[in-house]
């Protein structure tokens, strides 16, 4: 069953986004030449709001799917439902994405089931199709239709990559962590919080990614810095901010969480 599924049709305003790169014009070529995109980075970088902002800079309607263990293939197309005392085909999202010319964004597509993965191989080829076995039309992409997929290499186990068969399809483009400066604006933002006050909790953050891979599986996102200026920006205290948004959601292990406040403690000098 599909769990979660987002529509964001074209928006009057941009979403805020701060480029970092060339990704933007990169992203603008592979849509023109009807190319695939692949993204990757560790959670909370900012993959999806990048996505959402090329959507509305593009001006194309755009379909957000949350990949999980539980995702089908049909879930994706589309499947026979009962409406009414009759049977009713009813599109799955990568298929409206198709009819539409929309973009389709398939988030943390390593979680899909492998079935999933294989339906998308006719369209991230020349083919650029959409074969619906149940209905029995072969959709042909239009120019505007563009697939666009995530995951965090860092995260998902050997069992969860992607075949090189299915990586090969797409152009691959890596996302980090902004500069001190870029995440702190991006903070002050997002939160209200002035950027001089934002910097101090950056430098927590980076100083809390360096220990992934060791202590926790994954550093402060740029979303969890945003969710503690917040909460300072609302006026929790800074200490209460730091515990609930920086520390606690990396670990449950108390030695570890003593661990991280010692090393925020040092970031903050």
């Amino acid at each position: 069953m599909l769990k979660s599924v987002s529509i964001a049709a074209k928006q009057p305003d941009l979403p805020f986004y701060a480029p970092v790169g060339s990704e933007c014009e990169i992203f603008e070529h592979a849509y023109r030449n009807r190319l695939p995109v692949l993204l990757k980075g560790p959670t909370g970088c900012g993959k999806t709001r990048f996505v959402s902002y090329m959507a509305a800079q593009l001006g194309r309607p755009l379909y957000t799917v949350s990949c999980h263990d539980d995702l089908t293939a049909a879930d994706l197309t589309g499947r026979y439902l009962l409406k009414g005392g009759d049977t009713v085909w009813v599109d799955g999202p990568l298929t409206r994405a198709v009819r539409e010319g929309a973009i389709c964004y398939l988030d943390e597509v390593v979680e899909a089931r492998k079935d999933v993965t294989v339906v998308l191989h006719p369209v991230t080829d020349d083919r650029r199709t959409l074969p619906l076995e149940r209905t029995g039309e072969l959709l042909q992409a239009p120019p505007e239709f563009m697939l666009v997929a995530s995951y965090n290499p860092g995260y998902q186990n050997v069992l969860k990559t992607l075949k090189p068969s299915t990586r090969q399809r797409f152009l691959a483009m890596e996302f980090g962590f902004p500069t001190l400066n870029t995440e702190a604006s991006i903070v002050a933002h997002e939160s209200g919080l002035p950027h001089e006050r934002c910097l101090p909790l950056v430098r927590v953050a980076q100083a809390l990614r360096g220990l992934k891979g060791q202590d926790i599986e994954e550093g402060a996102s740029t979303r969890l810095v945003v969710y503690c200026a917040t909460l300072i920006r609302d006026g929790v205290d800074y200490d209460t901010a730091l515990r609930v948004a920086l520390i606690e959601p990396l670990s449950d292990d108390p030695e570890i969480v003593n661990g991280l406040k010692r090393v925020a403690q040092i970031a903050l000098g």
